[in-house]
């Protein structure tokens, strides 16, 4: 990796300082035009929603912070992705800027918004050769402020002018830090306009293709040592050819370690008699993500136990996609998977009571096999709209337009005395993204292949 001329790394720095470079390394550069962009197809829904929170907060300056680079190792830095509530009401995603701040200002009839960023370094600039932050040299070439302005319909100042900017008196709230303006944001959240759903079916047919790649690779890798990595691999290439990148760290549990909820490590060997519980998801340039989990059997053929554990997940799933509609309660889509898991395992005789006694709340002996819940909010972020109050998400009404996943499991841990020894290390969970409509719910991921005869064809061909 190169080296800057920046404070902390001056001790390794070569960039030349004498006054005759610094002259002719500024000198005899093509003319650039700075041709403006039409208005981007996310500006107009931005500008909506910054609309509707103007009115939430009469009088009150608003300002939403980007973030800063973050530090992966001393002067290194993880690639940047802006708070997901910057991005939501200005439409600017992959492409934005670090450091990066919008300001909604109070006026008489509402806000006026303006977004501050750090403008190109000039070729007049030393900042041009010698800034690893803004120089072309070392990130290439930077939007201007009018570029900016044009594609996202916001007056774009340099981030110089700001702290004039926020001078003049006027109560402020900023996020991230002010919880009832993070609260606010995440509730109006709940309910995708037309471009969210657009965008999240676009990172959902990207994330299938991803799941097609995994399956090309499946039969190549029973025991490798360190197989599981190879298919974190293949959906991570898909993933930036056709993204940002994945939306959350891929899961790829082979064997016992589907059992572990988060499992990230993936460093495991994936035998040939293993299921493969493959949790994944692109996250497109407007940051809007998909998050699905399929669960493969490597050999391409479930065991009988296999497809018996398989099979209760899926009618766990189909439970919850009935009951959805507009009216409902959030959690009762949890309940009515949890209904099929409690039957299922107490039919094989797993519980010390009955599935109608396990699923009073003061008992849940079924939750053993299944602790986390159903579903989660999805969106922006892959748990999206996560400061929003309970009464709103887990207690909330159901409605038009709202995106979350459906995804019921069950894991049978490698030593738990429970479960008879061919249970032991199978961990199963199917895992779906829906919008909810006018009268019921779409599987925006159907098409990937779910039940078990489905998985097994998918295998083949």
């Amino acid at each position: 990796m190169s080296e800057s001329a920046q404070p902390s790394t001056k001790n390794r720095s070569t960039t030349p300082t004498s006054s005759a470079f610094q002259t002719y390394v500024g000198e005899h550069w093509a003319e650039r035009t700075d041709a403006l962009p039409s208005l981007r197809e996310h500006a107009k829904y931005a500008a909506a929603r910054r609309h509707a929170l103007s009115a939430k907060f009469p009088g009150e300056r608003l300002v939403f912070e980007a973030g800063a680079m973050q530090v992966r190792s001393n002067d290194t830095f993880y690639m940047f992705r802006a708070h997901s509530d910057f991005a939501w009401l200005t439409g600017w995603g992959s492409d934005s800027e670090p450091d990066a701040v919008l300001v909604m200002e109070p006026t008489a009839a509402g806000h006026n918004a303006s977004l501050y960023f750090r403008a190109p370094a000039g070729r007049d600039s030393d900042e041009f050769y010698a800034n690893p932050d803004i120089g072309e040299f070392w990130v290439g070439p930077r939007p201007s402020l009018a570029h900016v302005a044009a594609e996202l319909g916001l007056p774009a100042c340099d981030l110089a002018a700001l702290p004039a900017a926020l001078k003049a008196d006027a109560p402020t709230r900023t996020v991230p830090g002010d919880s009832d303006l993070s609260q606010e944001v995440s509730e109006m959240r709940l309910v995708k306009d037309a471009y969210e759903i657009g965008q999240m079916q676009i990172a959902i047919e990207a994330t299938s293709r991803g799941f097609s790649d995994i399956v090309r690779v499946l039969p190549l890798i029973a025991g490798n040592p360190r197989g599981e990595r190879i298919i974190e691999g293949a959906f991570a290439s898909r993933a930036r050819l056709e993204g940002n990148g994945v939306g959350y760290e891929t899961i790829a549990a082979s064997g016992a370690h589907a059992c572990i909820l988060h499992w990230i490590k993936n460093d495991g060997t994936v035998n040939a008699g293993d299921l493969v519980l493959i949790d994944a998801g692109v996250e497109v340039d407007s940051y809007y993500t998909a998050d699905i989990t399929r669960t493969l059997p490597a050999s391409g053929k479930f065991t009988p136990v296999q497809r018996k554990v398989y099979e209760a997940v899926r009618e766990a799933a189909d439970a919850a996609f009935a009951v959805i509609r507009p009216g409902i309660t959030f959690h009762e889509v949890h309940d009515a998977a949890m209904e099929v898991i409690a039957a299922k395992v107490a039919e094989w005789g797993f519980l010390p009571l009955s599935a109608e006694e396990s699923l009073k709340p003061e008992n849940q002996h079924h939750r053993r096999y299944m602790v986390h819940g159903t579903s989660h909010h999805l969106g922006i972020d892959v748990h999206d709209c996560a400061a929003a109050r309970r009464e709103m998400y887990k207690d909330g009404i159901v409605a038009e337009g709202m995106v979350f996943t459906v995804e019921p499991g069950l894991y049978f841990q490698p030593d738990d005395l429970t479960v008879p020894e061919e249970y032991r290390g199978i961990g199963v969970r199917i895992e779906d993204d829906i919008v909810v409509t006018k009268d019921g719910a779409v599987n925006l991921s159907a098409s990937i292949p779910r039940t078990a005869d489905e998985v097994e064809a998918w295998l083949a061909r």
